[in-house]
């Protein structure tokens, strides 16, 4: 899909009103935030403008502490906090504004879940051009973080698809920005400290069915799964590999791997084509409040990897599945983050160009021989690096996996992957971070130089600062 910015054609559709989630003004309010690992809370004023004169004035007031704007909650560090400050809840700001059915371009606020794109779009033949595992996430995080998924290889990042936003500039100016320019550039990717993301226009993925037709196999190990991943590299426009980070040995590195593609009409069976762009999540039982430490401990998450690899096809093609199946299917288990238990949990993502897979291998390697237990562990491949200047994807691999953030010696562990990753030329995901060493983070992104200085031009009292910036010096 091209990432061209061009003209947008004039709407023809307005799309309906979302559901109401809240009626009448919020008081602001001083709460604990913490991000969707639990690991690290805070106390901010907690912040809800509706409109963008609301927002324009939240600014304004925000005090010495600063405010840095937050959506759904799933950045799992500490991005969308800011202790003692102020923090922009921006799910108020929530219309879709216009929608070109035909040029396949919508027009929405920040504060809009990709949930609520897909309820609106999916029924008109489009879909979001790059989901993560969440579908709950809003369009001005999509952007802040600069999210991806498993068509990075094919489609890039979110940012690709942005066809101008509007950003709201320490100032109190509301800017139009436009992909090729610093500021979008910086934006991109930038966590949210170069302004609020009020709206934002986005080209769509057209699509005929709201189901997938997904090919799944089985890896051997990880060389045996890099080397599948390579040669259909270009044949599937979605892939991903679940792997068992506790196997050992000869299967180290074990995986199954997913690829995909919307599904088109004619491979509906007669039954689904009458309603072929039905979009209706299912959700399961949500944890409870309280979870007993220790529940994903070593035994458990080995016997977990071992029934989810074996009960996997050797080869499958062709399976139709769902579009929250096959994206989103923590997303039917509501508060999932919580089976952590009180400690939470780390997510740890990082990327390696290619030509260095054997740090990737070092990495698995290590996370094996510490057998940390990771139950979501994934591997993709990333195409070609997005213009944000801090945009996590380069071209090479990622993987991801969440360990308890209350296992022994955790932080020198990661410390030590960090280092093998950043002598690798790679880096971590700050949308996910939330204990990278600041000395590290100028190697790991080569221009952070470049977004510190448009900061200090843009924003010279500070008002855009999170927890993450302070840690990290942003």
């Amino acid at each position: 899909m091209s990432a061209e910015c061009a003209p947008v054609a004039p709407a023809e559709h307005t799309a309906p009103p979302p559901p109401a989630t809240r009626s009448g003004p919020d008081e602001d309010l001083p709460v604990p935030v913490t991000g969707w690992g639990r690991t690290a809370p805070s106390v901010a004023l907690l912040v809800r403008p509706r409109t963008h004169e609301e927002a324009v004035a939240a600014v304004h007031r925000c005090g010495s502490r600063g405010t840095i704007a937050r959506g759904l909650g799933r950045a799992y560090g500490d991005a969308a906090q800011n202790a003692g400050g102020a923090v922009l809840d921006m799910t108020g700001l929530d219309r879709v504004r216009t929608i070109d059915a035909e040029g396949g371009v919508v027009v929405c606020d920040a504060g809009v879940s990709l949930h609520r794109l897909m309820e609106v779009l999916l029924p008109l033949g489009w879909f979001v051009p790059v989901t993560p595992g969440t579908r709950y996430v809003t369009v001005g995080g999509a952007i802040g973080a600069d999210i991806h998924g498993k068509n990075h290889h094919v489609s890039g990042s979110f940012s690709r698809h942005v066809l101008s936003l509007e950003l709201l500039t320490a100032d109190g100016e509301v800017r139009t920005v436009v992909p090729g320019t610093e500021l979008f550039d910086a934006t991109a990717g930038g966590m949210g400290l170069t302004g609020v993301v009020l709206s934002a226009t986005i080209r769509l993925h057209p699509v005929e069915t709201s189901l997938m037709s997904v090919d799944t196999e089985r890896a051997t190990d990880l060389d045996d799964l890099m080397s599948r991943l390579t040669a259909a590299h270009d044949r599937h426009r979605y892939s991903v590999a679940w792997i068992d980070l506790l196997a050992r040995g000869a299967a180290t590195g074990r995986a199954v791997l997913t690829r995909g593609e919307h599904a088109p009409l004619d491979a509906l069976p007669a039954r689904a084509r009458r309603r072929p762009l039905d979009f209706r999540p299912r959700q399961l039982f949500s944890p409870p409040g309280f979870v007993p430490e220790g529940l994903l401990g070593r035994a458990s998450v080995s016997l977990f990897n071992e029934v989810w690899y074996r009960r996997a096809p050797r080869a499958r093609r062709g399976q139709l599945q769902s579009i929250p199946a096959f994206f989103h299917p923590l997303d039917g288990v509501p508060h999932w983050n919580r089976v952590y238990g009180r400690s939470g949990f780390v997510q740890y993502q990082f990327v390696v160009g290619h030509g260095q897979e054997e740090a990737l291998r070092e990495v698995v390697r290590r996370v094996s021989r510490q057998q940390c237990p990771s139950f979501l562990a994934v591997l993709k491949r990333f195409g070609e690096g997005d213009p944000g200047w801090l945009s996590f994807p380069m071209p090479g691999w990622t993987l991801a996996l969440d360990v308890p953030a209350g296992l022994p010696g955790l932080g020198t562990f990661l410390d030590g992957l960090d280092q093998v990753v950043a002598d690798a030329g790679g880096r971590v995901y700050l949308a996910k971070d939330s204990r990278l060493r600041p000395e590290l983070l100028t190697v790991m992104y080569p221009a952070l130089d470049r977004f510190r200085a448009l900061r200090a031009r843009l924003d010279p009292r500070g008002v855009f600062v999170s927890d993450l910036s302070r840690r990290l010096s942003l």
